[in-house]
Protein backbone atom coordinates (compact mmCIF):
# COMPACT_ATOMS: atom_id res chain seq x y z
CA UNK A 1 0.00 0.00 0.00
CA UNK A 2 1.31 3.41 -0.98
CA UNK A 3 0.03 6.91 -0.15
CA UNK A 4 -1.29 7.08 -3.74
CA UNK A 5 -3.52 4.09 -2.93
CA UNK A 6 -5.16 6.18 -0.21
CA UNK A 7 -6.16 9.18 -2.35
CA UNK A 8 -9.73 10.25 -1.65
CA UNK A 9 -12.31 9.69 -4.37
CA UNK A 10 -13.98 13.09 -4.51
CA UNK A 11 -17.14 14.43 -6.15
CA UNK A 12 -15.23 17.50 -7.39
CA UNK A 13 -11.53 18.13 -8.01
CA UNK A 14 -9.65 19.21 -4.87
CA UNK A 15 -6.02 19.80 -3.93
CA UNK A 16 -3.98 16.61 -4.01
CA UNK A 17 -2.56 17.57 -0.59
CA UNK A 18 -6.10 17.46 0.81
CA UNK A 19 -7.15 14.36 -1.15
CA UNK A 20 -4.03 12.51 -0.03
CA UNK A 21 -4.26 13.39 3.65
CA UNK A 22 -5.38 10.48 5.79
CA UNK A 23 -4.80 9.35 9.36
CA UNK A 24 -2.52 6.30 9.55
CA UNK A 25 -1.62 4.50 12.74
CA UNK A 26 1.56 2.85 11.51
CA UNK A 27 4.69 4.99 11.86
CA UNK A 28 8.27 4.01 11.01
CA UNK A 29 10.27 3.81 14.25
CA UNK A 30 13.58 3.83 12.36
CA UNK A 31 13.02 7.29 10.89
CA UNK A 32 13.17 10.56 12.79
CA UNK A 33 11.29 13.51 11.36
CA UNK A 34 13.71 16.15 10.07
CA UNK A 35 13.57 19.21 12.32
CA UNK A 36 13.00 21.47 9.31
CA UNK A 37 9.80 19.57 8.42
CA UNK A 38 8.51 19.60 11.99
CA UNK A 39 9.25 23.32 12.23
CA UNK A 40 7.48 23.91 8.89
CA UNK A 41 4.36 22.13 10.18
CA UNK A 42 4.36 24.26 13.34
CA UNK A 43 4.99 27.40 11.27
CA UNK A 44 1.99 26.56 9.08
CA UNK A 45 -0.12 26.21 12.23
CA UNK A 46 1.16 29.59 13.40
CA UNK A 47 -0.28 31.20 10.26
CA UNK A 48 -3.77 29.71 10.58
CA UNK A 49 -6.75 32.04 10.75
CA UNK A 50 -8.21 32.97 14.14
CA UNK A 51 -11.02 35.13 15.50
CA UNK A 52 -9.79 38.72 15.98
CA UNK A 53 -6.28 37.34 15.32
CA UNK A 54 -6.11 36.06 18.91
CA UNK A 55 -4.03 33.00 17.91
CA UNK A 56 -5.17 30.95 20.93
CA UNK A 57 -3.30 27.79 19.97
CA UNK A 58 -0.44 26.37 21.99
CA UNK A 59 1.48 23.17 21.31
CA UNK A 60 3.46 20.75 23.42
CA UNK A 61 5.86 18.97 21.05
CA UNK A 62 7.48 15.76 22.28
CA UNK A 63 9.90 13.69 20.24
CA UNK A 64 10.03 9.90 20.49
CA UNK A 65 12.47 8.77 23.15
CA UNK A 66 11.93 11.73 25.49
CA UNK A 67 10.21 11.69 28.89
CA UNK A 68 7.65 14.12 27.47
CA UNK A 69 6.72 11.70 24.67
CA UNK A 70 6.36 8.95 27.26
CA UNK A 71 4.14 11.19 29.43
CA UNK A 72 1.83 11.78 26.50
CA UNK A 73 1.66 8.06 25.65
CA UNK A 74 0.83 7.28 29.29
CA UNK A 75 -2.20 9.57 29.01
CA UNK A 76 -3.55 8.07 25.78
CA UNK A 77 -6.54 5.74 26.00
CA UNK A 78 -7.26 2.32 24.52
CA UNK A 79 -5.71 1.38 21.20
CA UNK A 80 -4.06 4.79 20.94
CA UNK A 81 -1.37 3.67 23.39
CA UNK A 82 -0.55 0.67 21.19
CA UNK A 83 0.19 2.53 17.99
CA UNK A 84 0.95 6.16 18.90
CA UNK A 85 4.08 5.21 20.82
CA UNK A 86 5.78 4.73 17.43
CA UNK A 87 5.10 8.28 16.20
CA UNK A 88 8.26 10.36 15.78
CA UNK A 89 6.53 13.23 17.57
CA UNK A 90 3.40 13.64 19.65
CA UNK A 91 1.88 17.09 19.79
CA UNK A 92 -0.60 18.09 22.48
CA UNK A 93 -2.95 20.71 21.05
CA UNK A 94 -3.92 23.25 23.71
CA UNK A 95 -6.46 26.09 23.49
CA UNK A 96 -5.92 29.31 25.45
CA UNK A 97 -9.52 29.89 26.52
CA UNK A 98 -9.03 33.34 28.10
CA UNK A 99 -6.89 36.40 27.61
CA UNK A 100 -4.49 37.61 30.31
CA UNK A 101 -7.24 39.85 31.71
CA UNK A 102 -9.75 36.96 31.92
CA UNK A 103 -11.78 37.71 28.79
CA UNK A 104 -13.26 34.51 27.35
CA UNK A 105 -11.93 33.51 23.94
CA UNK A 106 -15.18 31.97 22.68
CA UNK A 107 -13.70 30.58 19.46
CA UNK A 108 -10.44 29.25 20.93
CA UNK A 109 -11.13 25.58 20.29
CA UNK A 110 -12.37 26.27 16.76
CA UNK A 111 -9.26 28.32 16.03
CA UNK A 112 -7.03 25.60 17.48
CA UNK A 113 -8.76 23.11 15.16
CA UNK A 114 -7.90 25.30 12.18
CA UNK A 115 -4.28 25.46 13.30
CA UNK A 116 -4.11 21.67 13.80
CA UNK A 117 -5.63 21.09 10.35
CA UNK A 118 -3.15 23.50 8.78
CA UNK A 119 -0.31 21.69 10.56
CA UNK A 120 -1.58 18.37 9.19
CA UNK A 121 -1.76 19.64 5.61
CA UNK A 122 1.76 21.10 5.73
CA UNK A 123 3.10 17.87 7.21
CA UNK A 124 1.40 15.87 4.45
CA UNK A 125 2.79 18.20 1.78
CA UNK A 126 6.26 17.48 3.19
CA UNK A 127 5.83 13.70 3.02
CA UNK A 128 4.83 13.16 6.65
CA UNK A 129 1.61 11.81 8.10
CA UNK A 130 -0.43 12.79 11.12
CA UNK A 131 -3.23 11.21 13.09
CA UNK A 132 -5.39 13.41 15.32
CA UNK A 133 -6.66 11.79 18.51
CA UNK A 134 -9.44 12.49 20.96
CA UNK A 135 -8.83 9.36 23.05
CA UNK A 136 -6.71 10.68 25.91
CA UNK A 137 -6.96 11.78 29.53
CA UNK A 138 -7.12 15.60 29.41
CA UNK A 139 -6.68 16.01 33.16
CA UNK A 140 -3.63 13.76 33.09
CA UNK A 141 -2.00 15.77 30.31
CA UNK A 142 -2.95 19.03 32.01
CA UNK A 143 -1.19 17.90 35.17
CA UNK A 144 1.79 16.31 33.40
CA UNK A 145 2.67 19.58 31.70
CA UNK A 146 1.63 22.02 34.42
CA UNK A 147 -0.93 23.82 32.29
CA UNK A 148 -2.87 26.78 33.68
CA UNK A 149 -6.60 26.87 34.37
CA UNK A 150 -7.20 28.87 31.19
CA UNK A 151 -5.49 26.25 29.00
CA UNK A 152 -7.61 23.35 27.70
CA UNK A 153 -6.15 20.21 26.12
CA UNK A 154 -8.29 19.58 23.04
CA UNK A 155 -6.52 16.89 21.01
CA UNK A 156 -3.25 15.06 20.46
CA UNK A 157 -1.50 14.75 17.10
CA UNK A 158 0.78 11.84 16.22
CA UNK A 159 3.27 12.80 13.50
CA UNK A 160 5.81 10.71 11.66
CA UNK A 161 6.81 8.79 8.57
CA UNK A 162 4.41 6.15 7.29
CA UNK A 163 5.24 2.48 7.92
CA UNK A 164 3.63 -0.65 6.50
CA UNK A 165 0.35 -1.77 8.11
CA UNK A 166 2.08 -5.01 9.10
CA UNK A 167 4.17 -3.04 11.61
CA UNK A 168 1.09 -2.51 13.78
CA UNK A 169 0.91 -4.79 16.85
CA UNK A 170 -2.74 -5.75 16.56
CA UNK A 171 -4.92 -7.30 13.83
CA UNK A 172 -7.78 -4.87 14.46
CA UNK A 173 -5.41 -1.94 13.93
CA UNK A 174 -3.98 -3.51 10.77
CA UNK A 175 -7.51 -3.94 9.38
CA UNK A 176 -8.35 -0.29 10.09
CA UNK A 177 -5.15 0.82 8.38
CA UNK A 178 -6.16 -0.68 5.03
CA UNK A 179 -9.94 -0.20 5.25
CA UNK A 180 -11.49 1.88 2.47
CA UNK A 181 -11.72 5.60 3.15
CA UNK A 182 -15.29 6.75 3.60
CA UNK A 183 -16.99 10.12 3.88
CA UNK A 184 -20.59 11.24 3.99
CA UNK A 185 -21.86 12.67 0.70
CA UNK A 186 -22.14 16.40 0.09
CA UNK A 187 -25.92 15.99 0.19
CA UNK A 188 -25.65 14.71 3.76
CA UNK A 189 -23.43 17.48 5.08
CA UNK A 190 -24.67 20.59 3.22
CA UNK A 191 -27.88 21.58 5.01
CA UNK A 192 -28.77 24.47 2.69
CA UNK A 193 -27.27 25.21 -0.73
CA UNK A 194 -29.48 28.02 -2.11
Amino acid sequence: MTPQDRLAVTSAPISEVIAGRWSPRSFDVAIEVPEAKLTAALEAARWAASAANTQPWRFIVARRGTPEHEAIVENLLGFNQLWAVTAAALIVNVAETQTDDGTELRWAEYDLGQAAATLALQAHKDGLHVHQMGGFDPEGLHAAFGLSARQRVVSVTALGVLAAPEALPDEKLRAREVAPRERKSLEEIVLVNA
